[in-house]
């Protein structure tokens, strides 16, 4: 099994710059860190292959310009035959009973020098001594790219490790220290492989300088590139480098995105700030109409399904202030039911807003329970989110159009002043 994780340096749309590596460090499994478009294609049959190998789930993590970069790809050899899938009742493996899993930690631990040497021998991770050469460059991931063009844009002579597969390769690194007097860890985000090296280097007891996001020769925050690694260069070895231009430069008048033109969640916005008004409480959740922030109706952003959990610990903690949340219709089914039955179960007077549009908007327009079809068009069962909310207990419920704007905020005004727990008011379909 793989998990596809994309890690966004920058926050070009995600609530954090998480660095998955520490997340696969943690739970001792391997992780992949593809360099380039045609890399991330190649890890993927040997991932599986290696997950298979070693009975153990392996974390593959394409950074932001992974995800978003275009190149040429040379494809390969596609499998016709497919194995029969044979579940093996494996009781020790897959019932997860104390006793099971202590002798699951001791296999888990047994097999981590066997991963690592496997991977010092991959294409993943590779060694290039320059005899002579004092100084040695670690890359990471796509970072090693940039690590490369520099070094070679200026003609510098140094060692070369890039990494591309965790755990780090330990033999390797030790083979580089022991050849240099100064190390440059190039990576994005967390110290991952900088806190290794330092480790492996005392371990040997080798005084060796280790420079990365110590000392601030290479930022812990935003995407690296080119630039990031010449300014790191200049910091260590003193030289007098120009960054490269980025181009040119134009001052444009700020535009945030916004809601599209015609969406039904902008009269349903527009409705619940006429009707709650400016001193009401607007916990809202992950999705388009989380840019219902120009509306003044979206103050708390978490995760999927967050909206009503926080509405529902904000009316337990004592808020007197009216509190109206809102949540899609994907994000409800997927893990807004959850908090939505915790807040009806546990009493909590608070308003819900299900914006349904029918459809996931944000990223790619699949369909979800409550459309009626499967993502490759089969007919499947149509959840209703009005008779699944009344199932679940909530006491009062309005499905209006956000159209029709005096219905919605007759709906949203009742809504407010109804001591019933809680509200549901989901958006009818464009």
């Amino acid at each position: 099994m793989i998990a596809i994780v994309a890690d966004d340096p920058s926050c070009h749309s995600s609530q954090n710059e998480q660095d998955t590596r520490r997340y696969a460090q943690f739970a001792l499994v391997p992780c992949f860190d593809p360099s380039t478009p045609q890399e991330a294609k190649d890890m993927l049959p040997y991932a599986f292959e290696f997950s298979e190998k070693f009975e153990i789930p392996v974390v593959f993590r394409p950074t932001t310009r992974i995800s978003h970069g275009k190149s040429d790809i040379e494809l390969g050899e596609i499998p016709v035959e497919k194995p029969a899938p044979n579940f093996e009742k494996l009781l020790d493996r897959w019932v997860m009973l104390p006793k099971n899993a202590r002798t699951r930690h001791t296999h888990l631990l047994s097999i981590q020098q066997p991963i690592e040497d496997a991977l010092s021998e991959s294409p993943w991770n590779s060694l290039e001594v320059k005899p002579g050469a004092k100084l040695g460059v670690i890359g990471a991931g796509i970072a090693s790219v940039y690590a490369k063009e520099a070094l070679a844009e200026l003609e510098i002579e140094a060692s070369f490790l890039k990494i591309g597969a965790y755990p780090v390769p330990r033999k390797l690194i030790l083979e580089l220290l022991k050849t240099v007097d100064t190390i440059l860890v190039f990576e994005e985000l967390e110290p991952v492989v900088e806190e290794q090296v330092r480790m492996i280097a005392q371990e040997a007891g080798l005084n060796i300088s280790i420079l990365g996001k110590t000392g601030g020769f290479v930022s812990r925050e935003g995407e690296l590139d080119v630039n990031a690694f010449l300014e790191a260069l200049r910091k260590v070895l003193g030289l007098n480098i120009e960054p490269e231009p980025s181009g040119t430069t134009l001052e444009l008048a700020p535009r945030p995105p916004a809601l599209c033109a015609g969406c039904s969640h902008r009269a349903t916005f527009y409705s619940m700030k006429k009707v709650f008004g400016k001193d009401a409480i607007y916990p809202s959740d992950i999705g388009c109409y989380t840019l219902g922030i120009q509306s003044g109706t979206v103050e708390t952003t978490l995760c999927m399904g967050s909206s009503i959990s926080i509405a529902s610990g904000l009316y337990h903690a004592g808020e007197k202030r009216p509190i109206c949340c809102s949540i899609g219709d994907s994000t409800f089914f997927h893990t807004g039911m959850n908090s939505f039955l915790n807040a009806i179960f546990n009493k909590a007077n608070i308003t819900v807003t299900i914006l349904d549009n029918r459809i996931t908007a944000m990223t790619g327009h699949q369909p979800n329970p409550g459309v009626g079809f499967t993502v490759t068009g089969e007919p499947t069962v149509q959840v209703s989110l009005a008779e699944l909310c009344k199932a679940m207990g909530a006491e009062s419920i309005s499905v209006v159009d956000p159209y029709k704007l005096e219905e919605t905020q007759e709906a949203f005004r009742a809504a407010k002043i109804s001591k019933a727990q809680p509200w549901l008011l989901p958006g009818s379909p464009v």
